[in-house]
């Protein structure tokens, strides 16, 4: 069963914003005749990479809440500017809007078993008269909705 990786998007504004800079960033690579690829650098590697590697995603928190998923599709060696040995998390380029999950803050990153990980939004019906998404998480996470 695949496992996830759960990540805040320091600088991310919202859902747009990170799609915005990601797309930005594929455009330099090709102008710089680099692979188009979107990948997260962080100094470890996970120990769990078979299981991730087993479809799972990266979970992406946006001002307090879990937005948007990427697929990870592989994770690289590379050496930083300090000659350590650090990961980069290679991600799909499309990124999926999932339904709001609040989540504090944290360093690092962390797994995210399925079960714990939020439904794309696309899967869900919205009613018209229902509250706006962030609204709606917080009454979820109050016990009231």
């Amino acid at each position: 069963m695949a496992l996830h990786m759960l990540k805040l998007s320091v600088g991310s504004e919202s859902y747009e914003s990170l799609a915005e800079f990601q797309a930005a960033r594929r455009a330099a690579r090709r102008a710089a005749g680099e692979p188009e690829e979107n990948f997260h650098r962080t100094r470890h590697f996970p120990r769990r990479t078979a299981e991730i590697l087993d479809g799972g995603s990266i979970y992406w928190i946006i001002k307090g809440f879990i937005r948007a998923r990427q697929r990870i599709i592989r994770f690289d060696e590379l050496i930083g500017d300090d000659e350590q040995k650090q990961c980069a998390i290679v991600l799909h380029p499309e990124l999926v809007r999932t339904e709001l999950q609040a989540r504090r803050p944290h360093q690092g990153w962390r797994y995210l078993e399925p079960k714990d990980a939020p439904p794309d939004a696309s899967t869900l019906a919205r009613p018209d008269d229902a509250p706006p998404p962030e609204m709606a998480a917080a009454l979820k996470e109050l016990g009231l909705l």
